[in-house]
């Protein structure tokens, strides 16, 4: 595990999927339905578990331009400032199953922030960086 820290908030626009892990696909589907895929824009998976034991699961996406995802009146979230546990997957594509390994491995860290929320980062095509907040 490592540590990075993100320098600003990031507004993020949400789609939720249906249920998980099964909705996932569909709901980063959707929101590429909606604006052009471009490699500048930061796309996101979002997830936390809700008071009835389901995982809630939102894919994200930052706007490149302001205004551009306004009409499509969609949730938004801020992943805050501050330092974050990541550990980065690799060819996620070959191996989903490694994101969620990942995640179990920095959820189990005592120094991350209990309010937090499990961030997938999509760098790109063939890496995803697994976050949670850290508590300092």
């Amino acid at each position: 595990m490592e540590t990075t820290t993100l320098q600003s908030d990031i507004l993020v626009y949400c789609v939720t999927a249906s249920s998980f892990p099964e909705g996932v696909k569909q709901a980063h589907e959707t929101l590429h339905s909606l604006v052009p895929f471009d490699e500048k824009r930061k796309y996101f998976g979002l997830s936390w578990p809700s008071g009835d034991g389901r995982i809630l699961y939102k894919a994200a996406a930052a706007e490149l331009h302001p205004g551009e995802f306004s009409k499509h009146n969609l949730e938004t979230k801020v992943i805050s400032k501050g330092a974050y546990l990541f550990i980065d997957v690799h060819d996620f594509m070959k191996d989903i199953p490694a994101i969620g390994n990942a995640f179990q491995q920095l959820i189990h860290d005592g120094s991350i922030d209990p309010a937090g929320f499990c961030i997938e980062w999509y760098m790109g095509m063939n890496l995803c960086r697994c976050m949670v907040k850290m508590a300092f």
